[in-house]
């Protein structure tokens, strides 16, 4: 994929009401709850045609757990000596204060640097966000899935430390930049949301109870959210030990620690059909409490249809393989790229974008910009 011709964007008229300038923003985190905290951050300034000014970095001192150490690779001994993120707040907001916030998956990076800001007594210095997820929609653009190392590969931009946060930003800086002259040239406007000011927040986990996930004691029940019909036939069930494919048909039941729609949403931007009932042609059920007396889990029982819990479906998600047929597959001959898993999510959908971003807080609802376009935030 070639880049973007920067002489064609220069022949035409920038667009007057584009920001001034842009910050994009990448956070490694101890998981994806509103109760979890940064391990590292990075920043790359950007002016307002998107050219790199200056980049920074950080590894932050979480005070708990760093989390999915196998993901983002920081031990309790490497961040022990880090700084707080109260140490930090002065150095940050410089580099972020009337700048768009820029993120793959901006809720979620909004909402972890949002909190972190509350826990220290200050307020987050960003007005707008946009999400890479939400502008790649608008443009139209050919990818199989809206994953940050897809976008990267679409405008031929070299991953070479996923979930290093400095790797990770300069990633996303270097594929928002043909992202932002494509949609330039073709008058498109950008998907800015406004950041409202956090209202609730908390530092600590729900009490777990015996017997139960982390995020037991909500209300498992939901309103359905009415999705887009899945594009890719069903391959059938999945294979204990082997992968996911595009088209399997997935079902969920019971409670889960991350919240049940990013998990289903994640899925759904995966490629795999997310149902609302177990069937024959379910694939695969994901629950915690397999042998619970829920209809779900009877009829999976008595249909054969294969089971995992949630921390097996989130790293399942991580590798999911092209449907037949489509230029993914031919691409990799059928086997799946790397991928950002899921659950701490991204996520974080990949962190995810459809889409609901991960880490948002009830308080904190966002609405469109006047002018703006809608986003698929």
């Amino acid at each position: 994929m070639t880049m973007l011709d920067d002489r064609t964007t220069a022949a035409t008229t920038w667009p007057t009401a584009y920001p001034d300038g842009y910050a994009v923003v990448d956070v490694e985190t101890t998981g994806l709850h509103h109760y979890d905290r940064i391990v590292s951050a990075a920043v790359y300034r950007l002016d307002s045609r998107g050219d790199i000014e200056d980049h920074w970095y950080t590894l932050v001192n979480p005070e708990r757990d760093p989390g999915p150490v196998e993901i983002h690779g920081l031990t309790s001994e490497m961040l022990r000596g880090a700084p707080l993120f109260g140490d930090i707040t002065d150095e940050l907001t410089e580099r972020l204060e009337g700048r768009v916030l820029v993120a793959h998956n901006a809720k979620f990076d909004w909402g972890m640097l949002a909190r972190e800001y509350a826990r220290a007594g200050r307020t987050a210095p960003v007005r707008q966000r946009l999400c890479t997820i939400a502008l790649a929609r608008e443009l139209a653009l050919p990818l199989p899935n809206f994953r940050l190392e897809t976008l990267a590969a679409h405008y031929g931009v070299v991953q070479q430390r996923a979930h290093h946060a400095l790797d990770d930003a300069r990633v996303l800086a270097e594929a928002f930049r043909p992202s932002l002259h494509s949609a330039a040239s073709d008058g498109v406007r950008l998907p800015l949301l406004e950041c409202r000011p956090l209202t609730e927040w908390s530092d600590t986990p729900p009490a777990p109870r015996v017997g139960y996930q982390p995020s037991y004691g909500r209300s498992s029940w939901r309103p359905s959210r009415k999705r887009p019909p899945c594009p890719y036939p069903n391959p059938g069930r999945y294979e204990p030990g082997g992968q996911l494919k595009q088209g399997m048909r997935v079902a969920f039941s019971g409670d889960t620690s991350i919240e049940r729609e990013l998990l289903e949403d994640r899925a759904t931007e995966e490629g795999l059909h997310v149902a609302t009932s177990v069937s024959r042609l379910t694939s695969l059920l994901v629950t915690n409490d397999p042998h619970a007396s829920t209809s779900k889990a009877l009829k999976a029982a008595s249909y054969g249809t294969p089971v995992v819990d949630e921390a097996a479906f989130t790293q399942l998600l991580g590798h999911v393989v092209p449907a037949a047929g489509t230029a993914a597959a031919t691409a990799t001959g059928g086997v799946p790229a790397p991928g950002r898993p899921a659950g701490p999510p991204e996520q974080r959908s990949e962190r995810v974008e459809h889409v609901t971003e991960p880490g948002t807080d009830r308080g904190a609802a966002q609405e469109m910009l006047p002018g703006t376009a809608p986003a698929s935030e």
